[in-house]
This record gives C-alpha cells, sequence and structure tokens, in this order.
C-alpha cells in the first residue's frame, strides 16, 4: 500500500502547513474545516504560503502548482471519501478530538491510517474513539516545516507497526527527516525540550520579573540563537500556548493560569495572534529581534 490522497484536518497555522507541503510534493490533497469561513482563511493563508515556497525552493511554478491543486471541504465525509491517510490539526483540546475521532471513524473508509500531528497529546488518549486503533498514529511536524523539516512519528501500544512504517516513509516523500519514537512520550522529542522553555519564558513574563523583549535579548546574545522564547511564540501563534495554559489553569495549576490570562487579556482579545496577524509579541514582517542593533 501507498499513500496517493491525503485529507488535512484542521487549517490552522500548521495544518496550512501540512496540506501545502504535501501538495507541494506532487500527493493529492484535500483540506477539511468545519466551515466555509475556516476554509476561506485557510486559502489565505496558501496564497501567502505560495511566495513562500517559491521564495525558499526557487521555484514558483511549482508552488504556484501545488496551491491549484489543493481541494476543499467543510464535510467530512466528503473531505475523507478517497483519504488514504489523514493528518489530524485541529485544536489542542481533549472534547474537540474525541468528537473529530468519533465523528472521524464513522465515515473514513476502511483503508484510511488516521495520523495526529497533536503537540502534547498522546495518540492512547483517542485511540479507542478512531474505531481503527491499529491504524492510529501521531505524526508531528515543526513550525515552519518547509525549513525545518522534520516529523515525529509516534504510535501507542495497539499501533500496527507496519503502518507506522508506511506513515515514516510517507514523511520522507514530502521532504521530511523522520524521527520514530520507541515509546509514547508528551511531547515528543522536540516539544519535551521545547515547552518547558517556552513556558519558563512566559512566567518570567507574567509574574512581571522581565518584559517580553529582553528575555529574549538574553536568550540570544547568552546562546546565539537565532530567535528568543516571545518570538518563537509568535510563529506558533497565541492559540495554542493559550490553550495548553487554560487545560493546566483547569487543573489547579496557579502559574498556568497567570499566564492563560495574560496572553488572552493582552495579545488574544486584542487581535494580537503572532506572525500569522502581524502582530504578537513584535510586529511583522519585519520583527525588532532581526534588527542589527537588538542584540546591542
Amino acid at each position: 500500500m501507498s499513500f496517493k490522497h491525503i485529507t488535512i484536518a484542521g487549517s490552522g497555522v500548521l495544518g496550512s502547513q501540512i496540506a501545502f507541503q504535501t501538495a507541494f510534493f506532487g500527493y493529492d490533497v484535500t483540506v477539511y474545516d468545519i466551515n466555509d469561513k475556516a476554509l476561506a482563511a485557510a486559502k489565505e493563508r496558501f496564497e501567502k504560503l505560495t511566495s513562500v515556497y517559491g521564495e525558499y525552493f526557487n521555484d514558483q511554478a511549482r508552488a504556484e502548482k501545488a496551491f491549484a491543486s489543493l481541494s476543499y471541504s467543510s464535510d467530512l465525509a466528503d473531505a475523507v471519501k478517497d483519504a488514504d491517510l489523514i493528518i489530524e490539526a485541529v485544536p489542542e483540546v481533549v472534547d474537540i478530538k474525541v468528537n473529530f475521532y468519533t465523528q472521524l471513524g464513522k465515515v473514513a473508509p476502511e483503508k484510511t491510517v488516521f495520523a495526529s500531528n497533536s503537540s502534547t497529546m498522546l495518540p492512547s488518549q483517542f485511540a479507542e474513539y478512531t474505531g481503527r486503533p491499529e491504524k492510529f498514529l501521531a505524526l508531528h511536524f515543526a513550525n515552519e516545516i518547509w525549513k525545518n523539516n522534520i516529523s515525529e512519528v509516534m504510535g501507542h501500544a495497539g499501533t500496527d507497526p507496519k503502518y507506522a512504517d508506511l506513515v515514516e516513509e510517507f514523511a520522507k516523500t514530502i521532504g521530511m527527516i523522520p524521527f520514530r519514537l520507541h515509546k509514547e512520550q508528551p511531547g515528543y522529542i522536540l516539544n519535551t525540550l521545547l515547552v518547558p522553555f517556552l513556558n519558563a519564558a512566559q512566567y518570567l513574563w507574567a509574574n512581571e520579573v522581565a518584559d517580553p523583549h529582553s528575555i529574549d535579548k538574553n536568550w540570544m546574545i547568552s546562546t546565539g540563537a537565532p530567535v528568543g522564547p516571545f518570538g518563537f511564540l509568535d510563529i506558533i501563534g497565541m492559540t495554542t500556548p493559550y490553550n495548553l495554559s487554560n487545560a493546566k489553569a483547569e487543573q489547579g495549576d496557579p502559574i498556568a493560569k497567570l499566564i492563560a490570562d495574560k496572553l488572552k487579556s493582552e495579545l488574544i482579545d486584542q487581535g494580537k495572534l503572532g506572525v500569522a496577524s502581524g502582530e504578537g509579541f513584535y510586529k511583522y514582517p519585519n520583527p525588532s529581534y532581526k534588527e542589527p542593533d537588538f542584540l546591542k
């Protein structure tokens, strides 16, 4: 079996990147989201990605062909009717994912393999809802996947290894360097390292120890990193960090509540969602951390 038809469920920041990357490497891609408004926003992201890919790969014609080849649907059964593989990139909220997989399991063809791009949740949390736990695993991508081209392949105890092998091979065919995890780990390799770093930075800010630009500047000077934690958060977008902090806050974590409340009031409620909206902790397309004198 080899994959030909790929459905991406969820067309946010990373879902749209996964869809475009997959189309750019020649697959038939259908983009699913909950309504036409969400899909219209996705098309705007794809228009921007067409320029990004054209410039990065020095092949504008190929990028435009990828853009033109994308299909769209807000009807889940229609979106997955031909899917060999579906990659889920819906919000990091347990109930949303449970509902999604419960519906998906009812309408997807028997052949379809399910992969979740969840950043922090485990396949075993949702396997029973899929109706096909042996064909369900995680396939996680890093943001700006055209250049940060890793993919992390992680099954659960009930995943049939042959489907993990297929997904790993698929990842290679869309320009990824796959990393196979030997057991379930919240956050995989990348986010096990990255999330505590971002949480520490957000705590320093939310607890009014230092401002975001000072924190970034300190980190960048000290480590030689090209971007600091708040620059990272802008790239990720505010929705996912907010959802993760809010979930911890609801479990009684006071630091997470402090962070979630500040993200909401000072950024999300102001429409400052990061790079995608033109402003977050920095203004885009020319954030101050890229200016030569930022580190002075």
